[in-house]
């Protein structure tokens, strides 16, 4: 069995952002699940980092959220993507793209 790794500094917002534009509104457990899901559960995303991207997030108004009952019917904090969160979301990949361009090419 594979041991999870954690999440790399400054790329959860992203992985947030992305998993929010593909999947839509959820909540901050039902984000981590589908992250670690995506990486074939490889990665690990800590709670304890994923909430304080997603304050984060919300301050900078790219995503919004509202409360609401989660799938076992408990109180669960819903986070939906903004058209800034969209934006962001554009900018943050072509950044992110030019960047493993350029680790690509060090070969």
């Amino acid at each position: 069995m594979k041991a999870k790794k954690d999440v790399q500094p400054g790329t959860l917002a992203l992985m947030v952002l992305r998993t929010l534009d593909v999947m839509g509104e959820l909540h901050g457990y039902g984000i981590a699940r589908r992250i670690e899901q995506i990486s074939g559960d490889i990665l690990f995303v800590n709670q304890g980092t994923l909430y304080p991207v997603l304050l984060r997030l919300e301050q900078e108004r790219a995503v919004a959220s509202e409360w609401g009952p989660s799938e076992n019917n408990r109180r669960a904090r819903f986070y939906r993507l903004t058209p800034a969160g969209r934006k962001l979301l554009e900018t943050e990949k072509h950044d992110w793209e030019q960047t493993a361009a350029i680790i690509a090419a060090a070969r």
